[in-house]
């Protein structure tokens, strides 16, 4: 029986929705990719009652969040006993990299594996309420790489984790930054509800010709590893979801000083960025790191805003790892 498991897992970016209009029995559908950065990591024992605890460099709120998710597993498969975590590592919250369906499935992943339960990760997102408009996230927990999902079907009220359809491997010489801005969180839990009950209808039309760029000019760009032809797919999306976003994100982009760094990133004709989920992190892509490297110092030296920072990582194209086993007789 295993006696502690350790497992990391990273953020992702959320690139788009493709059909916010649903007339076809599916709503939502979205692209999205896995990171190697930020990482969220945590070790979990056997233990008489739930202990939860992380390095000093670990909010608070992450300690309670997995400590909730605990319970919710342990009570809904019954098990008398407990779980002693430690995390190491997080993915900031509520920045559009998702934080909240890596920690639900980091823990009961590693609870699964402590008592032996065999759970899928659609199983851990169902009862941990994740998945609930994207699976790119549970995908990429599984998977690792470039990930698009079928959407959820909007006939029923409590529906099963939207499906992936297509899974890729993400050029790793494609250099990725993120630019986050630490003075506002992005857009989440009741606030993201209220948005989506209140915003219009999404044109028909309009969201047949967002899956047109995403099954024939996205999908075959990625194969073929053009990153042109892939970043136009990109900007499609971007564009008109969130101007659709625009009257709860109060622009395009959720955040002021990352909408100005990609405004600057189009301006001087960078091919691929945007915004992940709500925000109010943004990305780019880049061929190699060292034109990431390049165009971060030049932004740098433009935008000196103390709340704006930066990371350059790559596309993880393997799912969560699952390490130092204990096993006992």
């Amino acid at each position: 029986m295993t006696a502690s498991v350790e497992v990391s897992t990273s953020g992702r970016l959320h690139m788009g929705f493709f059909d916010l209009h649903g007339g076809l029995g599916r709503k939502f559908g979205s692209i999205g990719l896995s990171l190697t950065e930020p990482n969220l990591v945590l070790s979990a024992k056997r233990s008489k009652s739930l202990q939860v605890s992380a390095a000093s460099n670990v909010p608070e709120s992450v300690i309670a969040r997995i400590s909730k998710v605990s319970q919710q597993i342990l009570s809904a498969m019954n098990i008398t006993e407990s779980v002693e975590i430690n995390i190491s590592e997080a993915v900031p919250e509520h920045s559009g990299l998702g934080s909240g369906t890596q920690m639900a499935l980091a823990t009961g992943s590693a609870i699964s594996h402590l008592y032996q339960l065999n759970l899928t990760s659609m199983q851990i997102a169902t009862l941990t309420g994740r998945g609930r408009r994207s699976g790119v996230g549970i995908s990429a927990f599984d998977y690792g790489g470039l990930l698009v999902d079928g959407g959820r079907a909007v006939s029923a009220s409590h529906s099963s984790p939207p499906p992936m359809l297509a899974r890729y491997d993400f050029p790793e010489e494609w250099a990725i930054l993120l630019i986050f801005d630490a003075s506002e969180p992005g857009i989440h839990g009741e606030q993201e509800k209220v948005a989506f009950n209140e915003l219009p209808t999404f044109p028909e039309s309009l969201a047949a010709h967002l899956c047109r760029h995403v099954l024939m000019q996205a999908m075959p760009a990625l194969v073929e590893r053009d990153l042109i032809a892939f970043g136009q797919s990109i900007q499609v999306l971007q564009q008109h979801v969130g101007d659709y976003f625009l009257p709860v994100q109060g622009g395009r982009y959720a955040s002021r000083l990352v909408s100005a760094v990609l405004e600057r990133l189009e301006a001087i004709g960078v091919p691929c960025f945007g915004q992940s989920s709500w925000g109010p992190t943004g990305f780019a892509i880049f061929a190699n790191k060292n034109q990431a490297e390049q165009h971060l110092q030049q932004l740098k030296s433009t935008f000196t805003d103390s709340a704006l920072s930066w990371k350059i990582c790559s596309a993880c194209n393997h799912g969560a790892k699952f390490n130092k086993f204990d096993v006992t007789v």
